[in-house]
C-alpha cells in the first residue's frame, strides 16, 4: 500500500496533509498575562492593619506609569472610599487587578443592602477564595491580600494565591520585591532569629516571642523596607501608598519614594 505522494506505508509514518510541501510546523500562541511589578505588603496590631504598595507600573523596563495605586478601600463610597473598613492590595498583572477589585466590591456592596450590616473581613477573606477558585482554569494573575479589623477589633491580614488558597498571617509581602522584604518582615516582625538578651549564651538563649507592635514602628518598618527595596530592585519606585486600618476608618498616607 502506497499513500498519495507515492511513498510506501511504511516510509510515511508522521505523514501530516497539512505539512504536504515540507515545510517546518509554526506554533500560534497567544499569552494574555503580563507583569506590572510593583509590590505590596501588610502587617497586622492589636486594634489596627496596614496594607501598602509602591505606585510604580512597569512592563518589562518601560515604565507605564509613575502613580498607580495597588491599595484600594473595598466597600466605601464610589468616588472617595468614605465608610470603607475593608481594605484589598493586588500585585502583579494590572489590569486583572483592577478587575478583581471591581468584583469584590460588588460583592461587599450587595451583602449590605442585602442584610442591612457591613460584611465583617473574614467573610469577605472567604468570599474573595471563592472568587479566585472560580477562575482557576484562567486565574486572576494578581497576588491578593486583605486586610481589616476582626470582631474582636484586632488587625486580621489575609494573603492568597492566584487560585484561592488563603491564610491569616501577622504580615506578608508580595510582587517583585517580596523575596527582598519579606526576610526583613519575618526578622523585624515575626521575630526570627531574634534572642533576648542575657537569657543565655549559644543554644542556651531564649527566643524571643513575636507579638504585635505599635503603629508608629510598623509605619516606620513600612517605608524602611520600601526604601530599601527601591535601591535593589528596578520594578519598585516612585511613591509609597500606605493604607491604615482602625475602629475609626481607613487612613490613606502617601510617601515619596526615588524616581530612578
Amino acid at each position: 500500500m502506497t499513500t498519495l505522494s507515492g511513498q510506501p506505508l511504511s516510509e510515511a509514518i508522521g505523514y501530516s496533509f497539512s505539512n504536504a510541501n515540507g515545510a517546518p510546523h509554526r506554533e500560534h500562541s497567544f499569552y494574555p498575562y503580563t507583569d506590572n511589578g510593583g509590590s505590596t505588603l501588610g502587617i497586622t496590631g492589636s486594634d489596627f492593619a496596614i496594607l501598602a504598595g509602591d505606585t510604580r507600573s512597569v512592563a518589562g523596563y518601560n515604565i507605564n506609569s509613575r502613580y498607580v495605586p495597588k491599595v484600594f478601600k473595598i466597600g466605601g463610597d464610589d468616588e472617595t472610599g468614605d465608610g470603607a473598613h475593608i481594605v484589598l492590595s493586588v500585585v502583579g498583572f494590572a489590569a486583572d487587578g483592577q478587575a478583581l477589585k471591581e468584583r469584590l466590591e460588588a460583592v461587599v456592596k450587595m451583602y449590605k443592602y442585602q442584610h442591612g450590616k457591613p460584611m465583617s473581613v473574614r467573610a469577605c477573606a472567604q468570599r474573595l477564595s471563592t472568587i479566585l477558585y472560580q477562575k482557576r482554569f484562567f486565574p486572576y494573575y494578581v497576588h491578593a491580600i486583605l486586610a481589616g479589623l476582626d470582631e474582636e477589633g484586632k488587625g486580621a491580614l489575609y494573603s492568597y494565591d492566584p487560585v484561592g488558597s488563603y491564610e491569616r498571617e501577622q504580615c506578608r509581602a508580595a510582587g517583585s520585591a517580596a523575596s527582598l522584604i519579606m526576610p526583613f518582615l519575618d526578622n523585624q516582625v515575626n521575630s526570627k532569629n531574634q534572642y533576648i538578651p542575657g537569657s543565655g549564651e549559644g543554644h542556651a538563649l531564649e527566643p524571643k516571642k513575636a507579638g504585635p507592635l505599635p503603629r508608629e514602628t510598623v509605619e516606620q518598618l513600612v517605608r524602611d523596607a520600601f526604601t530599601s527595596a527601591v535601591e535593589r530592585h528596578i520594578e519598585v519606585g516612585d511613591g509609597l501608598q500606605m493604607m491604615v486600618i482602625t475602629r475609626s476608618g481607613v487612613e490613606e498616607i502617601y510617601y515619596p519614594l526615588k524616581k530612578d
